[in-house]
């Protein structure tokens, strides 16, 4: 797929399919048994695309009074790539069934961008 095609794609809306808003809240209901005890909502946003890799990234935005640089969400990338409802093999299929051609994929380590914004790297090498 040409990297035109490919931008054309990953639009924000295309995005919000793959990590719906309502991950947050089921994510921090599954983990603490309140959503309310979140720290931050989880995003899913496009960073860079080239002939051999597309680069997205989780987007961990603090919630209102909450503190984002206090929670581990340095241990994220391991939690992402087992947690069923981030399900990162589902997003996966559903890429590569808009006809992206993928060799493999692969989560970085958290950055941190700011205190209330961290991003979580999600690699996809192309074939």
């Amino acid at each position: 797929m040409e990297l035109t095609e490919l931008n054309k794609v990953f639009t924000q809306d295309y995005l919000d399919t793959l990590l719906p808003n309502t991950i947050s809240d089921q994510f921090f209901e599954a983990l603490y048994g309140d959503a309310s005890d979140g720290a931050y909502d989880i995003s899913l946003e496009y960073i860079s695309a080239s002939d051999k890799r597309i680069v997205l990234a989780f987007s961990l935005t603090q919630r209102p009074d909450k503190c984002l640089a206090c929670n581990l969400t340095y241990g994220l990338p391991n939690v992402f790539l087992r947690h069923p409802l981030i399900n990162i093999k589902g997003m996966v299929t559903k890429i590569e069934k808009k006809g992206v051609k993928i060799k493999s994929w692969s989560l970085g380590q958290t950055k941190e961008k700011s205190s209330s914004l961290h991003l979580v790297p999600f690699f996809i090498e192309l074939e």
